[in-house]
């Protein structure tokens, strides 16, 4: 072989190096940038892009609709996936920049909403069905989810009566109240099983759907007479492992607390009282001086005592860990949350023991999909929940409390305790920060696990789209408690000191020194669900499409008190929709109850549905581009209802109840010792019935830019559980007897209005609102003529109906002869001795005109206590960046009577506190008749304490509930340290109240203000998504 010249070889060896590191910058990373947008230009948040050689490989677009990704391969593509459109695939090639418009998959919109045992395509839905995003379920830091629907979802009427970290649920109705007994609660459905509201965090949560009309429900049967809460929680899904953390921590304060006086003032209105009667002084000029320089404070105390039992603020700590992720083969979702909320009630940090009042909750949800084969799921779902609660002894919640008793002592009487260790109470009262920290603490330990398994096998080998689910589930829940308590030693109030400068005092009650051990009853229960349902779901022709199901389900209930409660039944749906454009639906259940007799057990619940989708007719093609969307709805149906009001469990079976003695004869005469009857059976009691009607049109506007629902409703609600109260004596029953008597109407209508638009890459809005009005009548009631009670349902009225007398004035001089008497003419008022009326009491109206005022002259006042209005409205807006959200929810027509033990001033000298309004009351100087309080007196005014319309408060609201500002950080950033998102986020919630009621929050149940008060809080915290 020939020499190759030196000059030659240099040529070769250059082109070779160059052709390797040609090769070596071809293998390199390629980094791509880029926008992905809609077919109108709109940019989209959350896109998955991911390598299509290597799915590990991917990101999210941020708020801006723009992603960063490095490629790994020699000739990328791209892979652009995001609900609700087509996925896309675009090759690389030379790029740095890509920019890419994804075509919207209206086939998978319409597969998105879960109804009543399943899914079906959006457009065929005709039920009234409101899905709402799981994240404005997380935009509030509390431990109840039923705390965070009021005005966010339209018909559902939701208020919280305390904020107290233990009793805050909301009570909440969908469209409000038809029955007066019984049960009145929605079914809530947690991936198909019936659970609690309460127990799920909002993280676990994939969707949230309220079914509201018969059409929705009726597959429920006895069970969806109140309509149905549907929640599903999160599923794996193929990719790598994407790991979730969010963590917020708050701190809160109450919104309003009770203002009160001081002692001074205190002992001035009690001189003023005794003044007015000729009486010497209650408290000297010296012993006024005293209280005012507080030279002593142990003998002459100027107490407030919420602030003593309270603090200034508590806080709370949320926290949440998600994994998902999974293969074709095998997926996983795993939540984890964590929830700890402070109360405000204070502690004594010398004592060895913790009495503050706290709350902590842990939670985990696994759920594993898996395909056995081709054709068969197998899903098993897991839930855990863990919650503690460290309080005082006793419940804070009830007429014996802690704010109560705060409330019935005055501030001058004593200190919170003595420089020496003593503590002060007076005689039948209790001493609040004694109350509060002094009697040791109770745990309390509530623990949950729900379970599930499911089989889904496709039998499209028999015909395509058939399938078969069957569905097992295993719920168990147990309770326990210890409480730690003792009686601590208590001392009369001192009235003065010795020689030495020691307090004088005596022991009023001997105590414990130590803490005492009491382990609680052991309570729970548990739940058996199975059910079996085939589906069919196939288009013929392109233009015919069938949804079909049928199902069989049974439950057993046992919480120890009874043998198991045990339903059963069977539901069915058929829908069909003719070329997008017409749809029918047929539904029913069949279901029964062991509440009830055999031939009473089972009742059958039709429904049907039309709807008209008006914008896939062809002449709506001109008017397209602005009406995307127009869905007439109607339907009509009937639901049931089995739980019997009073606990009342086989009202079929007569009882034998051991009283240990019963009376009979003619005058009941005659006593004998022994068992006595109870309760008679009832055979033919059977289930409540409601006939639901509704009226819907949907209306999306500029390819759903603009979207607006208004539906239409009325129920008819008949054969309602109640106790018959006209049965005569003569009959011979001991207690009154159940029957199916009652009948309620219900009515009203609820619209949404959603709004979202981008303005430019930079710029977006989206704004929504919605309105509830539900107003109900009581059409039939067993309704004696004696009854007289302030809160009851009467034929004609609301169910709750407030009661009371018609306040016309406050009787004046004028109105009393020289024996201070009531003049003749003036109706006489029967509720305390005559002789005791003064100018400045509440004179009432007699309605019947027998010259005398009674409580038979009582008469519906104001409504009720739960709103028949409940709306909210909000918007979010984003910069870049930046997003910032509001959200605004309020209360119309709720009413509320003002009264309690210690509500009047100066009842019975010293019974309570004494609001700082006290200025605004009837004198001799001040005889106006405006004024907030009647006249005081030195006992209790029997008169003034009547329920009437001069105590009927409207305690409608409007509340600044969500504001929010958020950051999210560029990926740019993030990217580089293994984060593929981060958001930051300060929030403010329960910030603003407006109401004319400014005593205490007007959401609270309470007619005097002694109750836990609600909270606001200030938020912060942070979301991050970690790439894989």
């Amino acid at each position: 072989m020939k020499n190759i010249p030196k000059k030659q070889f240099a040529g070769w060896m250059l082109m070779l190096l160059l052709c390797i590191s040609t090769s070596a910058f071809a293998q390199s990373p390629k980094k791509v940038t880029g926008r992905v947008m809609d077919a109108q230009g709109e940019l989209l948040i959350g896109v998955n892009v991911t390598e299509a050689a290597d799915p590990s490989n991917g990101v999210v677009t941020d708020i801006n609709g723009t992603y960063t990704i490095t490629l790994k391969g020699n000739k990328p593509s791209l892979k652009f996936s995001y609900i609700g459109f087509k996925d896309k695939v675009v090759a690389v090639g030379s790029k740095g920049v890509l920019d890419v418009a994804l075509e919207e998959d209206v086939a998978a919109l319409d597969e998105v909403v879960v109804v009543g045992f399943g899914t079906q395509k959006k457009a065929s839905v005709v039920g009234s069905i409101t899905n709402i995003e799981p994240a404005k379920l997380a935009a509030a830091p509390s431990r109840s989810l039923s705390n965070n629907l009021a005005g966010m979802v339209p018909g559902v009427i939701a208020v919280q009566r305390s904020g107290d970290p233990w009793f805050n649920n909301s009570d909440f109705w969908i469209r409000g109240i038809s029955s007066f007994t019984g049960n009145t609660n929605p079914l809530v459905l947690v991936d198909g099983v019936e659970r609690s509201l309460h127990d799920i965090d909002p993280e676990e949560i994939a969707s949230f759907s309220v079914l509201k009309d018969a059409a929705a429900s009726a597959v429920y049967g006895v069970r969806g007479a109140n309509g149905v809460v549907m929640i599903e929680t999160k599923r794996g899904k193929i990719g790598k492992p994407q790991v979730n953390v969010r963590f917020e921590h708050s701190f809160t304060q109450p919104i309003k607390i009770p203002d009160y006086i001081g002692s001074v003032k205190y002992l001035e209105l009690i001189n003023e009282m005794y003044a007015e009667q000729g009486r010497a002084p209650f408290a000297s000029e010296a012993t006024l001086l005293n209280y005012k320089n507080q030279t002593d404070p142990e003998l002459y105390p100027d107490v407030n005592w919420w602030d003593v039992i309270s603090k200034d603020h508590a806080d709370n700590t949320k926290a949440n860990v998600s994994v998902n992720g999974g293969t074709d083969i095998l997926r996983y979702a795993l939540v984890a949350g964590y929830y700890n909320e402070n109360g405000i009630i204070e502690r004594d940090k010398n004592q060895e023991w913790d009495s503050s009042l706290k709350v902590s909750r842990y939670t985990v949800r696994s759920n594993v999909d898996v395909n056995v084969t081709p054709t068969t799921l197998f899903r098993a779902n897991v839930g855990v929940f863990l919650q503690t609660r460290n309080a005082p002894p006793g419940d804070t919640e009830t007429n014996h409390g802690i704010f109560y008793q705060a409330m019935r002592v005055p501030p001058y009487v004593h200190p919170a305790i003595y420089a020496d260790g003593r503590i002060p109470r007076v005689m039948y009262k209790q001493n609040p920060w004694a109350w509060a920290t002094q009697r040791g603490y109770e745990k309390l330990n509530h623990n949950k696990i729900e379970s599930l398994v499911s089989l889904e096998q496709d039998l499209k080998f028999i015909t395509p789209g058939l399938k078969f689910k069957g569905t097992f589930s295993f719920d168990k829940f147990s309770a326990t408690s210890v409480t730690r308590s003792k009686n601590p030693y208590y001392y009369n109030p001192a009235t003065a000191r010795d020689a030495e400068g020691n307090i004088i005092t005596d022991v009023q009650t001997t105590g414990q020194e130590f803490l005492g051990y009491e382990k609680g009853a052991k309570w729970g229960d548990q739940s058996i669900y199975l059910e079996g349902m085939f589906s069919y779901n196939r288009i013929f022709g392109k233009v015919h499409d069938v949804n079909a199901m049928f199902l069989y389900n049974q439950k057993e209930y046992d919480n120890g008190d009874a043998l198991p409660y045990r339903t059963q039944g069977i539901a069915g749906r058929f829908s069909y929709t003719y070329d997008s454009r017409y749809v029918a639906e047929l539904n029913f259940g069949y279901n029964g109850s062991e509440n009830f007799a055999k031939g009473k057990r089972f009742g059958f619940f039709p429904a049907v549905a039309l709807g008209w989708i008006v914008s896939s007719e062809k002449f709506m093609e001109p008017v397209s581009d602005v009406i995307s969307n127009l869905k007439l709805r109607a339907t009509w149906g009937k639901a049931g209802n089995s739980n019997i009001g009073g606990n009342r469990r086989f009202a079929y079976i007569s009882t034998i109840v051991n009283t240990g003695s019963y009376r009979w004869g003619t005058d009941a005469e005659i006593y004998r010792l022994g068992r006595s009857e109870g309760e008679i059976g009832v055979n033919n009691l059977t289930w409540e019935t409601v006939t639901k009607m509704n009226a819907g049109i949907d209306l999306g506007l500029w390819n759903g830019s603009v979207n607006l629902v208004v539906d239409v409703f009325k129920e008819k609600r008949d054969d309602i559980f109640m106790q018959r109260k006209n049965v005569p004596g003569s009959a011979g029953f001991n207690r009154p007897v159940w029957a199916n008597y009652g009948k309620v109407d219900n009515q009203g209508f609820d619209v949404s209005l959603n709004v979202n638009h981008k303005f430019n890459s930079d710029w977006a809005i989206s704004a929504m609102a919605n309105y509830t009005y539900a107003h109900n009548k009581v059409v039939e009631i067993d309704e004696p003529a004696a009854i007289l009670g302030t809160y009851r349902s009467q034929t004609g009225k609301p169910v709750g109906q407030l009661f009371g007398l018609i306040a016309e004035r406050l009787f004046t001089e004028d109105d009393f002869d020289e024996n201070g008497m009531l003049k003749e003419g003036i109706p006489a008022q029967k509720f305390s001795d005559m002789s005791n009326l003064r100018p400045g009491d509440i004179k009432y109206k007699d309605l019947n005109g027998d010259g005398e005022v009674t409580a038979v002259d009582k008469t519906a006042i104001g409504g009720t206590r739960i709103p028949e209005i409940v709306y909210g409205f909000g918007a979010t807006v984003s910069y870049k960046s930046f997003d910032l959200g509001v959200f605004f929810q309020g209360t119309g027509k709720t009413y509320q009577l003002l009264g309690g033990e210690t509500w009047l001033p100066g009842s019975s000298l010293g019974a309570g506190n004494i609001y700082s309004n006290i200025d605004d009351r009837w004198t001799p100087e001040n005889p106006r008749q405006d004024v907030f309080w009647p006249r005081m007196g030195d006992k209790a005014v029997a008169n003034n304490e009547q329920a009437s319309t001069w105590w009927l408060r409207d305690m409608s609201f409007l509340r600044l509930k969500n504001l929010e500002l958020g950051y999210t950080l560029p990926q740019r950033w993030t990217t580089k340290i293994g984060i593929r998102g981060c958001r930051l986020f300060a929030r403010g919630t329960n910030l603003l109240t407006f109401s004319n009621f400014k005593l205490w929050d007007p959401e609270l149940e309470t007619t005097d203000g002694l109750r836990y008060p609600q909270m606001k809080s200030v938020s912060v915290g942070f979301s991050i998504n970690f790439n894989n």
